[in-house]
């Protein structure tokens, strides 16, 4: 445990410690205060029964975010400790392949989950100032921020093998993106299925803008948490394949 907390300290220090950190941070807040005068606008006009929650996550940039922050926080995990050689220099320790991969998706989806934090604060005036159009309580922001760490966890783990599959953080940060889009595209697939198609029973669980939608209304459905946690772990143990095939190189 003291190892892994070691490098899990290694991991968010080279986030919070770099000018390239607080870079991503602020322009994931950017984009979130896109969404926050998108929301504003709306209550401007006509009241909403909307939860405020599933408002924020309604416009574009929600997605935006997901799909352009995941490869640019986890291109650098694996691709740049091997460009640098310090990679080599790791396996070659006692450290173990689980915990160097583990210590990199946690420094990863911590960073993730900070870079979200502005969202809180605008639900919180949003909920505060427009109380007459909607309601905002613990169940809803709860069942948002589940969706955003899951969602989060599978897109982590989709960078975090494609940045062990290479040595160059640009091709890393590509790998992600395709794979993150492909996923995307597979969403749309699942939306326009017709309910009685064949694969209706396999692909719906990759439908996910009705899950996010569930999630940002407060409903949680134990089949989806299942579903992101095990594409999370497969992504994670490919991962590992690739870090333990490194080592024997």
């Amino acid at each position: 445990m003291s190892i892994f907390l070691t490098l899990l300290r290694r991991e968010l220090a080279a986030f919070f410690y770099s000018i390239n950190g607080y870079l991503i941070i602020a322009a994931v807040a950017l984009l979130i205060g896109e969404s926050f005068s998108t929301v504003i606008a709306i209550l401007g006009s006509d009241p909403s029964p909307m939860p405020v929650t599933e408002l924020f996550y309604s416009t574009n940039y929600f997605w935006m975010i997901v799909l352009l922050a995941a490869p640019v926080m986890t291109m650098r995990l694996f691709a740049l400790e091997k460009a640098s050689g310090t990679f080599e220099t790791l396996m070659t320790t006692q450290i173990g392949d689980v915990a160097v991969v583990a210590a990199k998706f946690c420094g990863a989806i911590f960073f993730y989950l900070v870079a979200w934090l502005p969202l809180l604060l605008c639900l919180l005036i949003v909920g505060h100032y427009a109380r007459q159009h909607t309601g905002l309580d613990a169940g809803t922001v709860g069942g948002m921020f589940l969706g955003i760490f899951l969602i989060g966890c599978l897109f982590i783990s989709l960078g975090c093998f494609a940045s062990a599959i290479t040595n160059s953080q640009m091709a890393a940060a590509m790998v992600s993106f395709v794979l993150g889009m492909s996923l995307f595209s597979l969403a749309f697939l699942a939306k326009a299925l017709p309910p009685n198609s064949d694969l209706t029973q396999i692909i719906p669980y990759f439908n996910l803008f009705d899950q996010m939608d569930s999630f940002a209304r407060g409903v949680v459905d134990t089949r989806v948490i299942i579903f992101y946690l095990s594409a999370s772990f497969f992504f994670l143990f490919l991962t590992l394949r690739v870090v333990e095939s490194r080592r024997w190189k």
